[in-house]
């Protein structure tokens, strides 16, 4: 099971009262095992629910009211919302369908949403278990890819978060990105092993490249294998929009590997979309995009109550590299 201090777990007397509100009296199920958690998620918790005529449904509820998160994360199940509606009315991306969304805070100190339940396997989780061919995981990459470019179709009015305030440029945004990045850590004393001066100076003297995005794009930023569902070679639904935002479409997941090769071969994805090769100031542009995951990474294992674990010296991993890779000098602990 993946634990964060961010899980709000409810109890089955809560749960019902949710569901009560979203179905209907008539749907309540009985007994204490209708609630299975979804456990491979790192910030919110999901259930798969039975409801009383045997329907299955899902339900995703943010964190509590009084757990601390990175500053991109306030409110952002509301964002996730916000984009499900602009995915629904822009595209053809299969999404699962929100059944009720709960705003109001009345029953729990959390936003939280019902949404259809997709019977199909999850990509990530079958492709690392070996369930899947070589030629189909070959293909969902391709459509991942694909599907990710009809995302990046919708135009946003400005650069940044979808529920705003946003900015005008995209490196005034992606700065600000950053920004808040190295200020919540330094809030919370993570070492990210490097001055935050210099993750600055790295951002200033590259900032230039941010300049050749000028139309702010829907970027879906959390599109792994894991987030996308597979049935029969095909990919059915894709899952959490909640990190979307307005700006460069080369900020995707699917890119990653780029720079990064322990996040896996891009091949198929970029084949998808239809990019074969990066222009230099588009390679300049995606490495910053890792350089900024890559502080998230860090940062956000203290909010997550994890400490320094595996995912703390990965996280390290990555930023060396991608330090050394815009010409610092490594350093150690």
């Amino acid at each position: 099971m993946t634990e964060s201090i961010t899980k709000n777990r409810q109890s089955p007397l809560t749960l019902r009262a949710m569901i009560e509100r979203a179905y209907g009296k008539a749907l309540i199920p009985e007994g204490d095992d209708f609630a299975e958690e979804i456990t491979h998620g790192w910030f919110n918790v999901t259930y798969r629910i039975r409801l009383r005529d045997g329907q299955r449904a899902v339900l995703k509820i943010a964190p509590p009211a009084d757990v601390a998160v990175l500053t991109r994360e306030h409110d952002m199940m509301r964002n996730e919302l916000a984009a499900m509606s602009l995915v629904r009315a822009h595209t053809e991306v299969p999404i699962p369908r929100v059944d009720h969304a709960d705003l109001s805070r009345e029953l729990i100190d959390a936003d939280y949403f019902f949404m259809e339940y997709v019977d199909a396997d999850n990509f990530g989780i079958a492709t690392a278990e070996g369930r899947l061919s070589d030629e189909v995981v070959a293909a969902g990459g391709r459509q991942l890819g694909a599907l990710n470019r009809e995302l990046n179709s919708i135009v946003g009015p400005r650069f940044g978060p979808l529920r705003g305030p946003g900015s005008a440029t995209w490196r005034a945004a992606f700065s600000r990105m950053i920004e808040d990045t190295l200020e919540d850590g330094a809030r919370v004393n993570v070492d990210i092993g490097w001055d935050h001066d210099e993750i600055r100076a790295v951002l200033a003297e590259n900032a230039s490249a941010l300049d050749d995005v000028t139309e702010p794009r829907f970027v879906e930023v959390d599109l792994w294998t894991k987030n996308s569902m597979i049935r029969e070679g095909r990919i059915v639904a894709i899952l959490d929009h909640e990190r979307a935002l307005y700006g460069d479409p080369l900020m995707e997941a699917g890119f990653t590997g780029i720079d990064l090769p322990a996040f896996g071969d891009p091949t198929d994805f970029m084949r998808g979309y239809g990019i074969e090769e990066l222009s230099a100031s588009e390679r300049v542009r995606r490495r910053l995009y890792s350089l900024g995951l890559a502080v998230v990474m860090i940062v956000e294992t203290k909010y997550r109550g994890h400490g320094e674990t595996t995912t703390y010296d990965f996280g390290r991993e990555q930023l060396d590299l991608l330090m050394g890779a815009f010409g610092r000098r490594h350093v150690t602990r």
